[in-house]
């Protein structure tokens, strides 16, 4: 680390992610960006979100009231691989094709060659997660995922399958991504999460937070699932909220079914979309951004160890010169993600610090 790094200074617009001074090897957390939204089905723009959200982390402050110094520990984002750009330019291109036909029946064989096309890119895409994960935890690093669609978490959870055996999911999103091959895509970002129960046995445990958007044959599945699929959808969390339960009490319950090492996977569109007003498939209500920290804090609190996150669906507005505020959201969202996953490997300290109410 540079010895003359002031954390207080203006950043220097070259500077790494939150201004940060560290290399790959001096940092305890490497963020991998993921430039892929080849199968999103609403609105665009999430490929762009890694880049967006590096430029929008100059921005944050680095003092945190719970974590001390997180940034201390090492932050390094890993450059865009131009082979996933490459991948995403054809996949969209392709998806685009099949969406424009009348028939996408088994006898057309444009949409099956478009299809088999964009389902073995994923796959490619996949591996790639897969293996550069796998190199992060090897060399006793945490894993950030910077998306870019939320089929991206994928190959990185099943690296971390591999490397920790069981864990798992505190999963936080306006979905439940648990539909199979959404529109013909084995890879679908609507398919996240039936694809790691599916594929990945070591995941033993799926909390889902937040979901108010959902198709029926989802919520059959995710009952067909009780011992390992666990939803609080945003109507019963409201409920509560209603009745007057604390949320300190509900993420309580939320956690409960969680074991010891988790996985967390962080949609932005779980908060309110006033917070994420451009990522690609909205809905209204959702967390504030304080309630969702606070079950990351709770989580680590309780105990539990995070093996590793993701973060997706950020999408900056199409235009440049719009603001920079679904970006903004999304960096400090990662920083506090980086600073409790940090602070449960005790990489750094939690703070304890006296209430200006006590």
């Amino acid at each position: 680390m540079n010895l003359s790094f002031d954390p207080n200074a203006p950043t220097p617009p070259s500077s790494g992610i939150f201004g940060l001074p560290f290399s790959q090897t001096e940092s305890s957390l490497i963020y991998l960006p993921v430039p892929w939204e080849a199968t999103t089905s609403y609105g665009g723009g999430t490929s762009r979100g890694p880049m967006a959200i590096l430029e929008a982390s100059h921005q944050v402050d680095l003092y945190d009231l719970e974590v001390e110094r997180p940034y201390e520990a090492g932050l390094y984002m890993l450059p865009e691989s131009p082979e996933v750009h490459e991948w995403n330019h054809i996949a969209k291109q392709h998806v685009e094709a099949i969406r424009k036909l009348p028939d996408r029946t088994s006898s057309n064989a444009l949409a099956l060659s478009s299809l088999d096309t964009t389902n073995r890119l994923g796959n490619q895409l996949n591996h790639h997660v897969y293996s550069k994960t796998k190199e992060i935890l090897y060399r006793n690093q945490l894993p950030g995922i910077v998306g870019g669609e939320h089929s991206v978490s994928f190959g990185a959870i099943q690296a971390a399958a591999e490397y920790y055996t069981s864990f798992g999911i505190l999963h936080l999103d306006a979905h439940f991504d648990l539909r199979a091959n959404y529109e013909g895509f084995q890879w679908s970002h609507a398919s996240i999460m039936y694809n790691v129960l599916k594929h990945i046995p070591q995941v033993n445990k799926i909390v889902q937070v937040g979901i108010r958007d959902a198709g029926e044959e989802e919520a059959t599945y995710a009952q067909s699932q009780p011992e390992r699929v666990y939803v609080f959808d945003a109507y019963h969390l409201n409920l509560e909220k209603f009745k007057g339960t604390l949320w300190g009490e509900i993420a309580s319950c939320v956690l409960s079914p969680l074991p010891e090492q988790v996985w967390i996977s962080f949609d932005i569109d779980v908060l309110d979309p006033s917070l994420c007003p451009h990522t690609g498939t909205p809905v209204p209500g959702g967390l504030s951004f304080q309630e969702a920290v606070y079950l990351l804090a709770a989580l680590v609190h309780s105990g539990r160890r995070i093996v590793g996150f993701d973060l997706t669906e950020v999408s900056p507005p199409p235009l440049p010169s719009q603001d920079e505020w679904d970006a903004n959201v999304g960096a400090r969202i990662l920083y506090k993600l980086s600073a409790w996953t940090l602070a449960s490997h005790h990489k750094v300290k939690i703070l304890k610090k006296i209430s200006p109410f006590d």
